[in-house]
């Protein structure tokens, strides 16, 4: 049984204050669950990381969120270090961050995806790039940092000249109207397997970052009620999903069903844990508690050496 666990929360992306949350979660229910637990709050400094490091755990919970916790920067790290870390590799962790690459290779796997456009800030202030409604989506972030839907009737886009804050370029996106889903798929290869299909609910108008994170900012239907095609189907978009970019561990599929067709929007390959957060949701759903959840993570655990 693996003992010793450095959970790597905190880092400097847009997405701290949550990675906080989720790693202080995960360090109380894997101290429960008998392992001994040292908690990290991942700096800009690497040699202070490699210091706590040592002497070296067991295994590594990755609760870090956002760029280079979540994007496959971490992730080469403890590859080189061999410590076997939660979630997935280098690899499938770059690729599902990079908005347009994962879309690429979705659509080879036949997963449908909305119709899309990388442009520019002078292209946007030239005007719209496609017909509204249409998502901005900055190409490397997740929890909906940066995103904005851009409607008929909005007198004013959500930024300036002034105010542009995702460098080069964004990804815009076709709206896809209609029921917001997800489903989390734990596992490797052949024998992924998601676990249930949850429908998101907010007042906010879409799930952006604070109706994932505020208390109330959502409510969660856990199973969803749908017809049971699309339920299984739902499952199978996201179980394909994880498969064709390689995820290990847990992932979580986030989808928008239209009323005829499911539509997928990313992949979160480190998605939340905290306790307002849609996997330990799902896992309870399916008779796995919070801490059989976590210790499973951790079992699981491995790194490419």
């Amino acid at each position: 049984m693996t003992k010793n666990i450095a959970v790597l929360m905190g880092g400097w992306s847009a997405e701290r204050e949550v990675s906080l949350v989720t790693g202080a979660s995960c360090s109380k229910a894997l101290k429960a669950a008998g392992y001994s637990v040292t908690s990290i709050d991942v700096q800009r400094d690497m040699g202070a990381l490699l210091t706590r490091l040592f002497p070296r755990p067991d295994a590594i919970f990755n609760a870090l969120h956002g760029r280079f916790g979540e994007d496959g920067c971490v992730q080469g790290l403890l590859d080189i270090l061999n410590i076997p870390y939660t979630h997935s590799g280098l690899m499938a962790s770059a690729i599902a961050m990079n908005k347009p690459k994962a879309k690429q290779i979705f659509q080879a796997a036949d997963i449908p995806v909305a119709e899309d456009m990388i442009v520019g800030q002078a292209d946007i202030m030239a005007g719209d790039p496609m017909p509204r409604p249409f998502v901005v989506k900055p190409l490397n972030e997740g929890s909906s940092v940066g995103v904005h839907i851009v409607r008929d009737g909005d007198n004013s886009l959500p930024y300036d000249e002034a105010g542009w804050p995702w460098g080069d370029e964004v990804m815009i996106e076709r709206f896809i109207p209609g029921r917001e889903i997800t489903v989390a798929v734990m596992g490797k290869g052949a024998d992924a397997k998601g676990m249930t299909v949850t429908e998101i609910t907010t007042q906010r108008g879409f799930y952006d970052y604070d109706a994932k994170y505020a208390d109330g900012g959502s409510m969660h239907v856990c199973p969803a009620d749908l017809p049971k095609d699309v339920f299984d189907e739902a499952i199978r978009l996201a179980e394909t999903a994880h498969r064709v970019l390689e995820c290990r561990g847990v992932s979580r599929a986030d989808m928008r069903f239209d009323g005829e067709k499911i539509y997928m929007l990313e992949v979160n390959t480190q998605p939340g844990m905290t306790p307002t957060s849609l996997v330990p949701e799902q896992a309870a759903a399916i008779g796995m508690s919070f801490e059989d959840l976590v210790s499973w993570m951790v079992e699981n655990a491995e790194c490419d050496s």
